[in-house]
């Protein structure tokens, strides 16, 4: 497989893997690696979420400001 990208996205990709001491082509696969990854994971957290809606299970607004707010009051906290 072959990717082509534009220049500006050439250097910007060239400077970044400088600096990480690595070269474009691995910082490149690196890339496209934690893309494929978390784009995976995330349609699987949806099609989990779409599936458990489907049979009821969500939470009310209520629900959700409960949670929200003893979060942050955790996060005050520490």
């Amino acid at each position: 497989m072959e990717v082509h990208l534009n220049l500006e996205i050439q250097t910007k990709l060239s400077r970044i893997a400088a600096a990480r001491g690595s070269d474009p082509e691995m910082l490149a696969r690196e890339v496209i690696e934690r893309f494929v990854d978390y784009d995976d994971w995330f349609i699987r957290e949806v099609e989990k979420g779409l599936a458990a809606a489907d049979r009821g299970e969500f939470l009310t607004h209520e629900e959700v400001a409960t949670r929200i707010e003893k979060r942050l009051a955790e996060k005050s906290r520490s």
